[in-house]
């Protein structure tokens, strides 16, 4: 397998943290098991995943075949594509099912690392319905099994992560410094989105936002300082919302009761991936934020996302060499686990 293209621009490594991969059997099991997703054919004669009967996501083949990433990982010159498994993660799943499946994905992980320990790392899944098997399946997968981070959905089966069972994780995830990807999930209330495939086009950039902005009002950014959250697709709209947000925190007392400082000052401390590869709202986010708080993401290979785009956008920036290198590379390198 030859090595990756280099692009001429920047030197260095090019780190894709927002790309998914599913192990077959994580397929099997939403077959095997009762849920609300099951697969079905779409009107172009492509396997798809629906919820409720309403299409989720398409079903491509590089989500399941490693030569075809490689290929693709090498045309476009990403040296690394840290994986993760996207919506619905392990909980199509009850409780009870949760652990097996979790444990099934990361050692699936695992194994794809240990063949090609140059070109991939991984973003475990969490069991979060069966709470001491959450904090086991963490332990097993960042010490053990020494993936780099996890993924968490912006709710669990709609439920928000500001739910008082979760906060034992979190606690513990401050602790280790953990790296987690916030991926966003369908809304609790599904039915204005069943239309147009409008659930991936616009819900999850809904429900990103609200995720975020119950974190930052409810506490948990500040509690828990030291957990290193990645928001992905930009934000969703937290970057155009974050002066509403500061007005907020000015206006109503419920927005100071659990937090000292501006909503903007825990925003800002996030991480964002760039997928959304508009160059006139990656700068904006470049000049609110900075290059050490951005990371490049494809969301590759779902439709939606692009791993060629995902490096043409942050090339063709208006932004110095340094900071092209530091989305590329150097922030993912800074906040990733066991690296």
């Amino acid at each position: 397998m030859p090595g990756p293209q280099k692009t001429p621009t920047t030197s260095g490594r090019k780190l894709d943290l927002h790309t998914h991969y599913y192990p077959l059997i994580y397929f099997d099991k939403i077959r095997e098991l009762p849920s609300e997703f099951t697969f079905a054919e779409s009107l172009s004669g492509q396997t798809i995943i629906t919820y409720r009967g309403a299409r989720f996501f398409g079903v491509t083949p590089p989500m399941t075949d490693v030569a075809r990433r490689l290929e693709d990982m090498n045309r476009v010159g990403i040296d690394v594509e840290v994986v993760s498994l996207s919506t619905p993660n392990v909980f199509f799943a009850d409780a009870k099912h949760q652990p097996e499946i979790a444990r099934i994905v990361n050692d699936a992980y695992a194994e794809l690392i240990a063949m090609h320990p140059a070109r991939f790392k991984g973003f475990a899944s969490i069991p979060m319905d069966d709470s001491d098997a959450a904090l086991k399946e963490l332990h097993r997968a960042i010490d053990e099994l020494k993936l780099n981070g996890v993924i968490l959905l912006s709710n669990i089966g709609g439920k928000p992560l500001t739910s008082p069972e979760y906060r034992p994780f979190f606690a513990e995830a401050n602790r280790m410094k953990l790296c987690i990807l916030l991926h966003p999930m369908l809304p609790a209330n599904t039915e204005p989105f069943r239309e147009y495939v409008l659930g991936p086009i616009v819900g999850f950039m809904f429900d990103t936002t609200l995720a975020v902005a119950r974190m930052c009002f409810d506490g948990l950014l500040r509690e828990f300082p030291d957990i290193r959250w990645i928001v992905a697709h930009l934000g969703g709209a937290v970057p155009y919302l974050m002066e509403r947000m500061d007005n907020g925190w000015r206006d109503f007392p419920e927005c100071r009761a659990q937090i000292d400082e501006l909503p903007s000052t825990y925003l800002k401390r996030l991480y964002y991936d760039t997928v959304n590869f508009n160059p006139h709202l990656l700068m904006m986010v470049h000049e609110m934020i900075g290059a050490d708080r951005m990371v490049m993401g494809s969301d590759y290979p779902h439709l939606l996302g692009s791993i060629d785009r995902a490096v043409s956008s942050i090339e063709s920036l208006q932004i110095s060499d340094k900071d092209k290198r530091q989305i590329f590379e150097g922030t993912a390198l800074s906040i990733l686990n066991n690296v």
